[in-house]
């Protein structure tokens, strides 16, 4: 059975944005390695849109920035949206039947599938999915934003905390 996770970069304030602060190369090559070990990832239409970036060859990046497009290009994807037509290479629209489609994804595959949204984790939360919280905590005061929890934040336990690069600590909560 598949856990399905939930983790992003977070400011002190608990906002997320992937515009005002940027992972040092040490969080970045962390970030290549845990794609790399995922069974796949569960995007709302935002993030998927914004993660599409990664689907095109750019002449400036980095070895890390191309070997993370490689990883993210061949990891299945599921793309939860109601508007967009179509999606891209690797990946799969759900546009209906959402519970349905998630709890068939953790039941018929193994490892961890990633969430990737604050209004996508929102909904699964709901719905009692998700199994686990990944805040990896930015010393960044933003003051705006979109935060990491979309709604209310549920009951959770702390089951681990770990310095990942010099300034930034991952915390694990699974629901209490």
């Amino acid at each position: 059975m598949a856990k399905l996770v939930f983790g992003l970069n977070q400011s002190l304030d608990g906002y997320v944005d992937h515009q005002a602060f940027t992972p040092s190369l040490s969080l970045f090559r962390h970030f290549i390695e845990q794609a790399r070990d995922l069974t796949g990832s569960v995007y709302g239409r935002r993030m998927y849109e914004v993660m599409r970036y990664w689907d095109e060859d750019s002449p400036e990046w980095s070895p890390e920035e191309r070997d993370f497009a490689e990883v993210w290009r061949n990891q299945p994807k599921w793309v939860v949206s109601r508007s967009l037509p179509s999606v891209g290479p690797n990946a799969t629209l759900v546009t209906h039947g959402i519970e349905a489609a998630i709890r068939r994804l953790k039941a018929e595959l193994a490892g961890e599938i990633e969430v990737a949204g604050p209004d996508l984790a929102h909904s699964l939360t709901a719905l009692g999915l998700i199994d686990e919280y990944r805040l990896y905590l930015h010393p960044v005061v933003l003051g705006r934003g979109k935060p990491f929890f979309a709604g209310p934040r549920p009951p959770l336990r702390l089951v681990a905390s770990e310095l990942i690069a010099d300034d930034v600590i991952r915390l694990t909560y699974v629901p209490a």
